[in-house]
């Protein structure tokens, strides 16, 4: 495995790319940021604005898509508060909401705004979530498709000009090799390859196409149809996941109580994807898929923010990266209906090629970036 040299983000990341200096697509970005014309961005979204509050002959200007997190919520209140617009807000509910996930969405409603609750089947949902599963190692896949269409949906349906999508993964990431331009388009972000597989390979069994309707958007028709969609994250130069969540914090977000052992969803963060329990399991299977978890992307952000060193980071990364309470995994298999023999059976299916076994059975991961870049000996077992 190689890392960036200035953050601690991987190659393992499908569609990353790095440059000749070992620097990694993200951090790439973060110092292009600072020769950007943040004032002519800024005005460009404004003439967004105000076309779509032009363009409206409905009751709004403009869908945001809403989890109730620290990113949806500065979505939302940037829309209305500072370019005046007319705002629905869409909620993808995921299945199981959690309670801190309940309030956050209550949150956002009692600021004054119109929200629509849209749900996929949940017989439907499940059945997509164990395909998922045992065919990609990545049960929370086609929960990202219903999330992401949801806002598109509602726009095309009620006809309503303009999408606020939050990042562009092409620029937050640096996976700019899986399709996604790195501009401030986001009509396009169906077309993503890695992540989204053609719906018609989850077509099969008892799940036809009609069943697929509340996972997927045409880009194309909509643009024909004259409807626009923009990534905030372009336009506005203090978007970052630190910013987001001290933003929202301020207004009334939610998080993790102090108490909570956030080794539990391994990270060292309070104030991620608070909506849905399926995430700690998911990003330990991505720690067994790719050798990174979600420690690594949130120290990453942390490093491009200043808020860590790399130092910092690498413990940090090597404290709590890919750890999941076995709670996450019981509730998931019992989600779809399997064992946690049955569980563990797959998952290892899908264990990356970065991974070493020991003379005793366990698995260690030679490369792992604290006995690479920091001496510190031994291997990490897991």
């Amino acid at each position: 495995m190689r890392y960036c040299t200035k953050c601690v983000q991987p190659d393992t990341r499908p569609g990353i790319v790095f440059g000749e200096d070992g620097v990694c697509g993200a951090c790439m970005y973060e110092e292009e940021k600072k020769s950007i014309n943040w004032d002519a961005r800024w005005r460009e979204l404004q003439g967004i604005a105000e076309w779509a509050k032009e363009t409206s002959r409905t009751g709004y200007d403009c869908v945001v898509g809403v989890s109730g997190g620290k990113d949806s919520t500065f979505q939302a209140l940037t829309a209305r508060d500072r370019l005046g617009l007319r705002v629905l807000l869409v909620n993808s509910e995921p299945e199981g909401i959690t309670e801190i996930g309940q309030k956050n969405i209550e949150n956002l409603k009692q600021m004054g705004f119109d929200c629509v609750s849209i749900r996929p089947n949940t017989r439907v949902m499940r059945q997509l979530v164990k395909k998922c599963f045992y065919e990609y190692g990545n049960p929370a896949k086609i929960t990202e498709y219903s999330l992401t269409a949801s806002a598109y949906i509602a726009s095309q349906a009620l006809k309503i000009p303009l999408v606020i999508q939050g990042e562009n993964d092409a620029l937050t990431l640096g996976v700019k090799n899986i399709g996604l331009p790195a501009d401030g388009n986001a009509l396009n972000y169906n077309k993503v390859e890695t992540q989204m597989t053609p719906l018609q390979e989850f077509i099969g069994g008892k799940i036809t196409e009609r069943d697929l309707f509340m996972f997927k958007y045409d880009g194309e028709k909509m643009a024909k149809d004259g409807h626009k969609a923009v990534w905030l994250q372009y336009y506005t130069k203090e978007w970052s996941q630190s910013h987001n969540a001290e933003f929202s914090i301020r207004h009334g977000l939610t998080i993790r109580p102090k108490e909570f052992d956030t080794a539990d969803i391994g990270t060292y963060c309070p104030y991620y994807q608070l909506d849905s329990d399926i995430w700690p399991m998911n990003m330990m299977l991505k720690y067994v898929k790719f050798g990174f978890g979600q420690a690594t992307d949130h120290a990453c952000y942390d490093i491009r923010a200043g808020i860590l060193t790399r130092e910092e980071a690498i413990n940090l990364v090597k404290e709590y990266d890919g750890k999941c309470h076995s709670r996450y995994v019981k509730g998931f298999c019992d989600y779809i209906g399997i064992t946690l023999d049955e569980f563990w059976r797959v998952a290892e299916s899908f264990r990356g090629p970065m991974w070493e076994k020991d003379d005793h059975g366990k698995w260690h991961m030679p490369d792992a970036i604290w006995n690479k870049e920091q001496g510190l000996g031994g291997f990490d077992s897991f």
